[in-house]
């Protein structure tokens, strides 16, 4: 198991591994917050393909792979809204009774790494 350098290369490789055996490939990510470190696996047991970054950079790059990889393992594809207005959305229906949009949100939110707000100290009286 060697670390592929090139993101490019480790994106190409990942696509192709799981496309040339879908039934058979596994996808693991792992993140270690106190080193900052992600590393990504992708395996179909005869051959195994690894990423790993300190960069967050990598971050946007890591979830439209994550995005392209689901989508395939789910035989779908991304809903591209065509002609529409700045005040429509496409909107999606969950088993739940809920909406929620087709497209995916740029946000971090603070489960995702983004930043949380500090709690006010209490005062000494």
């Amino acid at each position: 198991m060697v670390y592929i350098a090139s993101w490019q290369e480790y994106q190409e490789a990942a696509e192709a591994l799981y496309a040339k055996s879908p039934n058979n490939t596994r996808y693991c990510v792992k993140w270690k917050s106190s080193e900052g470190k992600l590393v990504l696996k992708i395996t179909d047991n005869s051959s195994c393909l690894k990423f790993k970054t300190y960069s967050s950079i990598f971050l946007n790059r890591f979830e439209a792979l994550n995005l392209s990889l689901m989508q395939k393992m789910q035989n779908k594809r991304l809903a591209v809204p065509t002609a529409q207005t700045k005040s429509e959305s496409v909107q999606e229906v969950v088993p739940g009774g809920a909406a929620s949009s087709a497209v995916p949100s740029q946000g971090l939110s603070a489960a995702a790494g983004g930043v949380k707000k500090k709690k006010p100290k209490k005062k000494k009286n």
